[in-house]
């Protein structure tokens, strides 16, 4: 831990990636503890391109705890970022006792300062929570010498957060006991397990998405009996034959429950009373253009799910992800030459075939996609060695370019 010694400034950065669920969670049985009423299971995406960085300090000096994300100084008294703090301390606190760590006291007699920041639109339906959860409890867990499963701690900041924690393929057990020991997530796969798999973000708009995730849960658990349907008797099957698809790589198997758990996810949104609309009009024209993408070559191609909002997230392999983003830049043609339509990941340009265009059969739409960032399967959380990469600075006050 880099410390100042004429302050006694204790300071880390670490960051941590998004996941995208292919078998979503949607709904909760404990909404303090933040209990899933429903297994699920992600891909976490590489944090070359998607990622939250953040940076913990710990000083005698600081008066209060306080936190800026995004270059803006939030409310640090939120319950759900008080309870991670709390957990955190609380854990810290259990090995000094247990005299299990030389753990520094900093961490439980101090204040802290928390800064972070989201390299990809905010609360637009692309995790931006769990990834921005999973970076505040492992940050924080480093600088108070807490060690272990840290999956539950998470959790309880943002329910995929605890996907977060690891890399690769990741199920989120729902768990069965009423204090939430047993609600964990599980690394199913290594990120390493699938390299040809590749992950395609279509964003269609990086505006904040109208019914946040917590009361759109809250709405469908309270009126939906499609919910509930899924919850007892779908998604479990499902749960199985996407672990054995991911273990055998099979990606017909992957795509296809992907794309039918995304639809039955908005169908349960449509069967809230009064209904929640996350898909838009773009958003329906990429289902349709997968659809008819893959019905031209006989075969699952690419698969596409949307979480809480109308950005699109396709999966394919890596041989057809040129001819995909091609198709997507003719369908979605970009405003401009389309020198920043593409991000992350490089995709060499190519040529559709006349037959391809005919059968996909739909009228260009300027200005549907905003951009494409190109990524694939990538590690978890980690620890940012550089001291330049800080966000705070030696007074413990976030740095002008954060």
């Amino acid at each position: 831990m880099p410390e100042d010694s004429g302050k006694k400034l204790t300071m880390v950065t670490c960051s941590a990636p998004v996941n995208i669920a292919v078998i979503k969670y949607w709904g909760k049985r404990d909404e303090e503890l933040i209990l899933p009423i429903n297994s699920s299971l992600s891909v976490t995406l590489h944090q070359d391109q998607l990622k939250t960085t953040t940076t913990v300090a710990c000083s005698r000096s600081f008066q209060e705890d306080r936190i800026w994300l995004n270059g803006k100084e939030e409310d640090i008294t939120q319950p759900r970022l008080q309870s991670c703090l709390r957990e955190i301390r609380c854990l810290s606190r259990k090995r000094r006792s247990d005299g299990e760590a030389d753990v520094d006291a900093a961490g439980l007699s101090h204040k802290v300062h928390i800064c972070s920041v989201n390299n990809f639109p905010t609360a637009a339906g692309l995790a931006s929570s769990a990834a921005g959860y999973a970076c505040l409890v492992y940050t924080l867990s480093r600088v108070m010498g807490v060690e272990g499963e840290l999956s539950a701690v998470s959790r309880q900041g943002s329910g995929s957060a605890c996907r977060s924690m690891y890399g690769g393929f990741v199920q989120w057990i729902m768990g069965q006991q009423e204090d939430g020991k047993d609600s964990l997530a599980q690394q199913v796969e290594p990120e390493t397990h699938w390299p040809e798999l590749r992950v395609l973000v279509l964003v269609v708009s990086a505006e904040r998405k109208p019914v946040g995730s917590t009361s759109g849960m809250q709405t469908s658990v309270e009126t939906s009996i499609l919910l509930k349907h899924r919850a007892d008797s779908v998604v479990p099957a499902r749960m199985k034959e996407m672990i054995e698809a991911v273990h055998k790589r099979d990606f017909t198997a992957f795509a296809e429950l992907t794309m039918k758990d995304s639809n039955q996810f908005h169908a349960t949104c449509l069967d809230t009373y009064p209904p929640i609309f996350y898909l838009n009009d773009v958003s329906r024209r990429v289902i349709n253009l997968v659809h008819r993408y893959n019905r031209h070559y006989r075969e699952t191609k690419v698969a596409y799910t949307f979480d809480a909002g109308p950005n699109a997230v396709i999966y394919t392999l890596q041989q057809n992800v040129e001819e995909f983003v091609q198709v997507v830049k003719h369908f979605f043609p970009p405003e401009t030459n389309g020198g920043h339509f593409l991000k992350g990941l490089p995709v060499a340009p190519t040529t559709l075939s006349e037959d391809l265009k005919q059968a996909i059969g739909m009228e260009p739409m300027v200005k549907g996609i905003c951009y494409i960032i190109s990524t694939k399967a990538g590690p978890g959380p980690r620890v940012v060695e550089d001291p330049s990469e800080h966000l705070l600075g030696s007074d413990g006050l976030p740095k002008e370019s954060a």
